[in-house]
């Protein structure tokens, strides 16, 4: 079984960004559950910790993702941007572009996060940064 398991790990490792993606939205469909569900899970199993450490201070969000909502008219701009930000190639670019909801760039510091919605904006994207 472990020789299985390393063999899968190898094959998920070669995937790309993109690839790699796709498989977790075809997984959330096959299963019916949410990417996101376990840290859910887990902000619910630590509701009791988190009413004692309410006095704490919040910790500021350090990590971003910029995703694109719509490429807009000028879906080609946006692409060359998208390249310019990546190291994706044509196909994938355009495809991130033409799928809303994608994410051009993942755990990046808030100064990257808005250089680059302030540049998708310029090309005509729609973009969001959460």
């Amino acid at each position: 079984m472990a020789a299985n398991l390393d063999k899968l790990v190898e094959e998920l490792s070669a995937l790309t960004v993109l690839e790699a993606a796709e498989l977790v939205k075809k997984l959330e469909e096959k299963w019916g559950v949410s990417a996101a569900a376990p840290v859910a899970v887990a902000a619910v199993a630590g509701a009791p910790a988190a009413a004692s450490a309410a006095a704490e201070p919040v910790e500021e969000k350090t990590e971003f993702d910029v995703v694109i909502k719509d490429a807009g008219p000028k879906k080609i701009e946006t692409i060359k941007v998208i390249r310019q930000l990546t190291s994706l190639g044509l196909g994938e670019a355009k495809s991130v572009a033409e799928t809303p909801g994608s994410k051009v760039l993942t755990g990046v510091s808030k100064e990257v996060a808005m250089d680059a919605k302030k540049k998708l904006e310029e090309a005509g994207a729609v973009v969001e940064v959460v």
